[in-house]
Protein backbone atom coordinates (compact mmCIF):
# COMPACT_ATOMS: atom_id res chain seq x y z
CA UNK A 1 0.00 0.00 0.00
CA UNK A 2 0.99 3.62 -0.68
CA UNK A 3 2.11 5.48 2.44
CA UNK A 4 2.89 9.49 2.16
CA UNK A 5 5.98 10.59 1.95
CA UNK A 6 6.17 12.17 5.31
CA UNK A 7 6.67 8.57 6.68
CA UNK A 8 10.72 8.56 4.93
CA UNK A 9 11.56 11.03 7.20
CA UNK A 10 10.37 9.38 10.51
CA UNK A 11 13.66 7.86 11.81
CA UNK A 12 13.54 4.41 13.62
CA UNK A 13 12.86 4.67 17.79
CA UNK A 14 16.28 2.27 18.39
CA UNK A 15 15.08 1.76 21.69
CA UNK A 16 12.39 -0.72 20.83
CA UNK A 17 14.80 -3.30 19.22
CA UNK A 18 16.60 -3.16 22.96
CA UNK A 19 12.94 -3.33 24.48
CA UNK A 20 12.18 -6.34 21.93
CA UNK A 21 15.49 -7.79 22.42
CA UNK A 22 15.27 -7.84 26.68
CA UNK A 23 11.23 -9.64 26.24
CA UNK A 24 12.76 -12.69 24.09
CA UNK A 25 15.17 -12.63 26.75
CA UNK A 26 13.35 -12.45 29.61
CA UNK A 27 11.19 -15.10 28.79
CA UNK A 28 14.42 -17.40 28.58
CA UNK A 29 15.60 -16.31 31.85
CA UNK A 30 12.25 -16.56 33.47
CA UNK A 31 12.48 -19.96 32.53
CA UNK A 32 15.65 -20.24 34.25
CA UNK A 33 15.28 -18.88 37.47
CA UNK A 34 17.32 -15.99 36.51
CA UNK A 35 16.32 -12.16 36.92
CA UNK A 36 16.81 -9.46 34.37
CA UNK A 37 16.87 -5.58 35.69
CA UNK A 38 15.51 -3.35 33.34
CA UNK A 39 17.16 -0.11 33.19
CA UNK A 40 16.20 1.27 29.82
CA UNK A 41 12.60 2.41 29.93
CA UNK A 42 12.05 5.95 30.90
CA UNK A 43 9.55 5.37 32.86
CA UNK A 44 9.10 5.93 37.05
CA UNK A 45 8.85 2.73 39.37
CA UNK A 46 6.18 4.77 41.22
CA UNK A 47 2.84 4.86 40.01
CA UNK A 48 -0.14 7.38 40.70
CA UNK A 49 -0.37 7.70 44.47
CA UNK A 50 -3.55 6.84 46.23
CA UNK A 51 -5.74 10.47 46.11
CA UNK A 52 -5.21 10.15 42.43
CA UNK A 53 -6.35 6.78 42.17
CA UNK A 54 -9.24 7.73 44.03
CA UNK A 55 -10.08 10.71 42.10
CA UNK A 56 -10.04 8.85 39.36
CA UNK A 57 -12.74 6.10 40.87
CA UNK A 58 -14.93 8.80 41.56
CA UNK A 59 -15.03 10.30 38.48
CA UNK A 60 -15.56 6.89 36.87
CA UNK A 61 -18.41 6.33 39.85
CA UNK A 62 -20.29 9.55 39.34
CA UNK A 63 -20.12 9.70 35.64
CA UNK A 64 -17.82 12.42 34.40
CA UNK A 65 -16.58 10.49 31.52
CA UNK A 66 -17.75 12.80 29.25
CA UNK A 67 -15.52 14.87 26.53
CA UNK A 68 -14.53 18.23 27.79
CA UNK A 69 -13.95 21.59 26.49
CA UNK A 70 -10.72 21.28 23.91
CA UNK A 71 -8.10 23.27 25.93
CA UNK A 72 -9.42 20.78 28.83
CA UNK A 73 -11.12 21.48 32.32
CA UNK A 74 -11.33 24.74 33.54
CA UNK A 75 -10.55 23.81 37.35
CA UNK A 76 -7.39 21.68 36.66
CA UNK A 77 -6.10 24.50 34.16
CA UNK A 78 -6.27 26.71 37.27
CA UNK A 79 -4.17 24.31 39.13
CA UNK A 80 -1.64 24.12 37.10
CA UNK A 81 -1.50 27.55 36.34
CA UNK A 82 -1.67 27.83 40.39
CA UNK A 83 1.28 25.19 40.71
CA UNK A 84 3.74 27.93 38.71
CA UNK A 85 3.29 30.69 40.68
CA UNK A 86 3.57 28.29 44.13
CA UNK A 87 6.48 26.70 42.97
CA UNK A 88 8.19 28.44 40.21
CA UNK A 89 7.45 32.19 40.96
CA UNK A 90 5.90 32.58 37.82
CA UNK A 91 2.62 34.02 36.52
CA UNK A 92 0.57 32.16 34.25
CA UNK A 93 -2.88 33.30 33.17
CA UNK A 94 -5.07 29.74 33.40
CA UNK A 95 -6.05 30.83 29.23
CA UNK A 96 -2.35 29.94 28.43
CA UNK A 97 -2.23 26.25 29.87
CA UNK A 98 -3.68 24.20 27.27
CA UNK A 99 -4.38 20.07 28.22
CA UNK A 100 -3.18 17.49 26.07
CA UNK A 101 -3.17 14.09 25.08
CA UNK A 102 0.21 13.68 27.02
CA UNK A 103 3.77 15.45 26.15
CA UNK A 104 3.47 13.13 22.82
CA UNK A 105 0.12 15.21 22.18
CA UNK A 106 1.52 18.18 23.24
CA UNK A 107 4.66 18.28 20.96
CA UNK A 108 2.61 17.20 18.01
CA UNK A 109 0.26 20.18 18.23
CA UNK A 110 3.09 22.88 18.66
CA UNK A 111 5.12 21.39 15.64
CA UNK A 112 1.70 21.59 13.17
CA UNK A 113 0.83 24.82 15.03
CA UNK A 114 4.61 26.87 14.46
CA UNK A 115 6.30 24.71 11.85
CA UNK A 116 5.88 24.62 7.97
CA UNK A 117 6.93 22.71 5.21
CA UNK A 118 10.91 23.47 4.69
CA UNK A 119 11.38 25.08 7.79
CA UNK A 120 14.50 23.92 10.03
CA UNK A 121 14.19 23.34 13.60
CA UNK A 122 17.23 23.40 16.03
CA UNK A 123 17.64 20.92 18.25
CA UNK A 124 20.90 19.77 20.67
CA UNK A 125 22.72 16.21 19.64
CA UNK A 126 22.06 14.36 21.77
CA UNK A 127 18.41 14.35 22.20
CA UNK A 128 15.22 12.31 23.14
CA UNK A 129 14.51 10.39 19.81
CA UNK A 130 10.78 11.17 19.04
CA UNK A 131 11.27 14.89 18.88
CA UNK A 132 12.79 15.21 15.71
CA UNK A 133 10.03 13.06 14.53
CA UNK A 134 7.35 15.55 15.69
CA UNK A 135 8.78 18.44 13.84
CA UNK A 136 9.22 15.88 10.90
CA UNK A 137 5.66 15.31 11.34
CA UNK A 138 4.72 18.74 10.44
CA UNK A 139 7.02 18.44 7.18
CA UNK A 140 9.74 20.42 9.01
CA UNK A 141 13.42 19.37 9.92
CA UNK A 142 15.40 19.06 12.93
CA UNK A 143 18.64 20.24 12.13
CA UNK A 144 20.62 18.33 14.64
CA UNK A 145 23.53 20.55 16.39
CA UNK A 146 26.60 18.78 18.56
CA UNK A 147 26.20 19.70 22.01
CA UNK A 148 29.31 17.68 23.83
CA UNK A 149 29.81 17.36 27.20
CA UNK A 150 31.67 20.34 28.43
CA UNK A 151 28.14 22.43 26.97
CA UNK A 152 26.75 19.71 29.34
CA UNK A 153 25.00 18.20 26.25
CA UNK A 154 22.54 21.40 25.99
CA UNK A 155 23.11 24.17 23.41
CA UNK A 156 24.19 27.35 24.10
CA UNK A 157 23.48 31.03 22.63
CA UNK A 158 25.97 31.24 20.93
CA UNK A 159 25.66 27.99 18.87
CA UNK A 160 21.82 28.60 18.05
CA UNK A 161 23.22 32.02 16.96
CA UNK A 162 26.14 31.01 14.70
CA UNK A 163 23.43 28.01 13.37
CA UNK A 164 20.46 30.08 12.67
CA UNK A 165 19.72 30.39 8.69
CA UNK A 166 16.79 32.05 6.84
CA UNK A 167 15.09 28.30 6.84
CA UNK A 168 15.59 28.44 10.98
CA UNK A 169 12.09 28.88 12.44
CA UNK A 170 13.19 28.19 16.13
CA UNK A 171 14.42 25.62 18.47
CA UNK A 172 13.26 22.70 20.01
CA UNK A 173 14.99 22.15 23.46
CA UNK A 174 14.86 19.81 26.93
CA UNK A 175 15.59 20.71 30.40
CA UNK A 176 15.92 18.11 32.00
CA UNK A 177 17.09 16.39 29.14
CA UNK A 178 16.40 12.70 28.16
CA UNK A 179 18.87 11.12 27.90
CA UNK A 180 21.21 12.97 29.55
CA UNK A 181 19.45 14.35 32.76
CA UNK A 182 21.09 17.54 32.51
CA UNK A 183 19.45 21.00 32.24
CA UNK A 184 20.37 24.38 30.49
CA UNK A 185 20.95 26.93 33.14
CA UNK A 186 18.75 29.71 33.52
CA UNK A 187 20.67 32.23 32.27
CA UNK A 188 21.97 30.44 29.39
CA UNK A 189 18.63 29.77 28.73
CA UNK A 190 17.30 33.52 28.65
CA UNK A 191 20.43 34.18 26.38
CA UNK A 192 18.40 31.46 24.14
CA UNK A 193 15.61 32.85 24.01
CA UNK A 194 16.83 36.78 23.39
CA UNK A 195 18.67 34.80 20.45
CA UNK A 196 15.48 33.63 19.11
CA UNK A 197 12.74 36.28 19.04
CA UNK A 198 15.09 38.65 17.90
CA UNK A 199 15.75 36.60 14.63
CA UNK A 200 11.18 35.99 14.96
CA UNK A 201 11.60 32.61 16.06
CA UNK A 202 9.80 30.34 18.93
CA UNK A 203 11.38 28.63 21.36
CA UNK A 204 10.31 25.65 22.54
CA UNK A 205 11.18 24.05 25.41
CA UNK A 206 9.94 20.28 26.80
CA UNK A 207 9.77 20.24 30.88
CA UNK A 208 8.04 17.05 31.65
CA UNK A 209 11.26 16.27 34.04
CA UNK A 210 11.39 19.63 35.32
CA UNK A 211 9.63 18.75 38.64
CA UNK A 212 12.35 15.61 38.63
CA UNK A 213 15.42 18.38 39.12
CA UNK A 214 17.53 18.01 42.12
CA UNK A 215 17.41 21.98 43.66
CA UNK A 216 15.77 22.92 46.21
CA UNK A 217 12.04 23.24 45.58
CA UNK A 218 9.99 25.30 45.97
CA UNK A 219 12.03 28.30 44.61
CA UNK A 220 15.75 26.77 43.59
CA UNK A 221 17.86 28.31 46.05
CA UNK A 222 20.60 29.86 43.96
CA UNK A 223 20.82 27.24 42.01
CA UNK A 224 20.25 28.24 38.20
CA UNK A 225 18.66 24.66 37.22
CA UNK A 226 15.41 23.54 38.37
CA UNK A 227 13.87 26.73 36.76
CA UNK A 228 10.83 26.92 34.41
CA UNK A 229 11.76 28.45 30.91
CA UNK A 230 8.57 30.96 31.18
CA UNK A 231 11.13 32.85 33.36
CA UNK A 232 12.94 33.69 29.88
CA UNK A 233 9.70 35.79 28.61
CA UNK A 234 5.89 35.07 28.04
CA UNK A 235 6.93 33.90 24.05
CA UNK A 236 8.54 30.44 25.32
CA UNK A 237 6.31 27.61 24.68
CA UNK A 238 6.30 25.20 27.45
CA UNK A 239 5.45 21.72 27.39
CA UNK A 240 5.19 19.01 30.78
CA UNK A 241 3.38 16.24 31.65
CA UNK A 242 2.06 14.03 34.28
CA UNK A 243 3.63 11.09 33.41
CA UNK A 244 7.34 11.79 35.07
CA UNK A 245 6.79 14.09 38.20
CA UNK A 246 3.54 12.85 39.00
CA UNK A 247 4.11 9.21 37.56
CA UNK A 248 1.08 8.98 35.57
CA UNK A 249 2.68 7.35 32.62
CA UNK A 250 -0.11 5.43 30.83
CA UNK A 251 -3.23 7.78 31.57
CA UNK A 252 -1.50 9.97 28.74
CA UNK A 253 -2.37 13.72 30.00
CA UNK A 254 0.25 16.35 29.77
CA UNK A 255 -0.49 20.44 28.91
CA UNK A 256 1.57 23.25 27.00
CA UNK A 257 2.07 26.55 28.00
CA UNK A 258 1.65 28.93 25.29
CA UNK A 259 1.72 32.64 24.64
CA UNK A 260 -1.67 34.63 25.38
CA UNK A 261 -2.14 35.24 20.81
CA UNK A 262 -1.80 31.63 20.29
CA UNK A 263 -4.94 30.02 22.28
CA UNK A 264 -7.32 30.30 20.37
CA UNK A 265 -5.76 29.06 16.68
CA UNK A 266 -4.53 25.89 19.37
CA UNK A 267 -7.93 25.21 20.31
CA UNK A 268 -9.12 25.33 16.97
CA UNK A 269 -6.21 22.89 16.32
CA UNK A 270 -6.15 20.26 19.00
CA UNK A 271 -10.49 20.72 18.66
CA UNK A 272 -10.40 19.17 15.37
CA UNK A 273 -7.49 16.63 15.66
CA UNK A 274 -8.05 15.65 19.57
CA UNK A 275 -11.17 16.88 20.63
CA UNK A 276 -9.99 16.23 24.58
CA UNK A 277 -7.62 15.01 26.62
CA UNK A 278 -9.10 12.07 28.90
CA UNK A 279 -11.53 13.62 31.00
CA UNK A 280 -10.89 10.51 33.54
CA UNK A 281 -7.55 11.20 33.52
CA UNK A 282 -8.16 14.93 33.99
CA UNK A 283 -10.20 14.36 36.83
CA UNK A 284 -8.00 12.31 38.46
CA UNK A 285 -4.55 14.79 37.78
CA UNK A 286 -6.80 17.80 39.74
CA UNK A 287 -5.62 15.62 43.02
CA UNK A 288 -2.51 15.34 41.88
CA UNK A 289 -2.26 19.13 43.50
CA UNK A 290 -3.63 18.05 46.79
CA UNK A 291 -1.05 18.46 49.82
CA UNK A 292 -0.95 14.83 50.21
CA UNK A 293 0.05 14.13 46.86
CA UNK A 294 2.51 16.32 46.73
CA UNK A 295 4.08 15.63 49.93
CA UNK A 296 4.21 11.98 48.64
CA UNK A 297 5.66 13.39 45.24
CA UNK A 298 8.33 15.30 47.19
CA UNK A 299 9.32 12.53 49.01
CA UNK A 300 9.37 10.30 45.57
CA UNK A 301 11.81 12.79 44.09
CA UNK A 302 13.83 12.81 46.87
CA UNK A 303 14.33 8.98 46.35
CA UNK A 304 15.17 9.44 43.16
CA UNK A 305 17.98 11.73 44.08
CA UNK A 306 19.28 9.11 46.56
CA UNK A 307 19.74 6.55 43.54
CA UNK A 308 21.07 9.25 41.44
CA UNK A 309 24.22 9.64 43.84
CA UNK A 310 24.33 5.97 44.07
CA UNK A 311 24.61 5.00 40.41
CA UNK A 312 26.22 8.17 39.28
CA UNK A 313 29.43 6.91 41.48
CA UNK A 314 28.86 3.32 41.00
CA UNK A 315 29.22 3.87 37.53
CA UNK A 316 32.55 6.36 37.51
CA UNK A 317 34.41 3.71 39.99
CA UNK A 318 33.86 1.03 37.09
CA UNK A 319 35.60 3.64 34.87
CA UNK A 320 32.11 3.93 32.96
CA UNK A 321 32.50 7.59 33.31
CA UNK A 322 29.73 10.13 33.63
CA UNK A 323 31.23 13.09 32.21
CA UNK A 324 28.48 15.34 33.39
CA UNK A 325 26.82 15.02 36.78
CA UNK A 326 22.95 14.85 35.86
CA UNK A 327 20.95 17.73 37.58
CA UNK A 328 17.54 16.02 36.86
CA UNK A 329 15.13 13.07 35.65
CA UNK A 330 16.14 10.15 36.46
CA UNK A 331 18.97 9.00 33.15
CA UNK A 332 22.59 8.72 33.38
CA UNK A 333 24.82 9.11 30.33
CA UNK A 334 27.71 6.76 30.70
CA UNK A 335 30.76 6.81 28.34
CA UNK A 336 31.90 3.06 27.56
CA UNK A 337 34.52 3.79 24.81
CA UNK A 338 37.08 2.18 27.56
CA UNK A 339 35.75 -1.28 27.20
CA UNK A 340 33.96 -0.86 23.66
CA UNK A 341 34.06 0.62 20.25
CA UNK A 342 30.43 0.60 19.69
CA UNK A 343 27.70 1.08 22.47
CA UNK A 344 25.39 -0.77 20.40
CA UNK A 345 27.92 -4.26 20.79
CA UNK A 346 28.75 -3.05 24.38
CA UNK A 347 24.54 -2.62 25.65
CA UNK A 348 23.61 -5.86 23.49
CA UNK A 349 26.35 -7.79 25.05
CA UNK A 350 25.99 -6.93 28.79
CA UNK A 351 22.15 -8.27 28.61
CA UNK A 352 23.05 -10.98 27.11
CA UNK A 353 25.98 -11.53 29.69
CA UNK A 354 24.27 -9.92 32.94
CA UNK A 355 20.49 -9.12 31.96
CA UNK A 356 21.00 -5.81 32.58
CA UNK A 357 19.05 -4.00 30.20
CA UNK A 358 20.61 -0.59 28.91
CA UNK A 359 20.13 1.62 25.70
CA UNK A 360 23.04 2.67 23.53
CA UNK A 361 23.36 5.95 22.26
CA UNK A 362 22.61 5.57 19.01
CA UNK A 363 18.76 6.44 19.75
CA UNK A 364 19.59 10.05 20.88
CA UNK A 365 21.34 11.42 17.66
CA UNK A 366 24.56 11.06 15.56
CA UNK A 367 27.43 13.14 18.11
CA UNK A 368 29.64 10.29 19.51
CA UNK A 369 26.77 7.65 19.58
CA UNK A 370 29.01 5.33 19.85
CA UNK A 371 30.64 6.48 22.71
CA UNK A 372 27.44 6.82 25.44
CA UNK A 373 24.80 4.91 26.47
CA UNK A 374 21.81 5.56 28.90
CA UNK A 375 20.82 4.27 32.04
CA UNK A 376 17.18 5.05 33.87
CA UNK A 377 17.63 5.03 37.63
CA UNK A 378 13.98 4.42 37.74
CA UNK A 379 14.60 1.15 39.67
CA UNK A 380 14.98 0.05 43.48
CA UNK A 381 18.30 0.99 45.07
CA UNK A 382 18.93 -3.05 45.95
CA UNK A 383 18.21 -3.67 42.21
CA UNK A 384 20.59 -0.77 41.28
CA UNK A 385 22.63 -2.23 43.39
CA UNK A 386 22.65 -5.89 42.06
CA UNK A 387 22.70 -3.79 38.64
CA UNK A 388 26.63 -2.16 39.44
CA UNK A 389 27.83 -5.79 41.07
CA UNK A 390 26.71 -7.49 37.73
CA UNK A 391 28.26 -4.59 35.87
CA UNK A 392 31.58 -5.42 38.03
CA UNK A 393 31.62 -8.80 37.30
CA UNK A 394 31.32 -8.81 33.58
CA UNK A 395 33.95 -5.86 33.12
CA UNK A 396 36.84 -7.97 35.29
CA UNK A 397 35.66 -11.43 33.18
CA UNK A 398 36.32 -9.03 29.98
CA UNK A 399 39.77 -7.68 31.09
CA UNK A 400 40.89 -11.17 32.28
Amino acid sequence: MRLAQRNHSIEPFYVMDVVRAAAQQQAQWDAQGRRMIHLSVGEPDFTAPPPVIEAAQRALRDGRTGYTLAPGLPALRERIAAHYAQVHGVDVDPSRVFVTAGASGALTLASLLLFDPGDEVLMPDPSYPCNKNFVAAAGARARMLPAPAAQRFQLTAAEVEAAWSERTAGVLLASPSNPTGTSIAADELRHIAEVVRRRGGVTIVDEIYLGLSYADQPGTGGSPFGRTALHAGDDVVTVNSFSKYFQMTGWRLGWLVVPPDLAAPLERLAGNLFICASSIAQHAALACFEPDSLAEYERRRAEFGRRRDLIVPGLDALGLDVPVHPDGAFYVYADCSRFSADSWDFCFDVMRETGVVLVPGKDFGTAEPQRYFRLSYANTVDNLNEALDRLRGYLERKAA
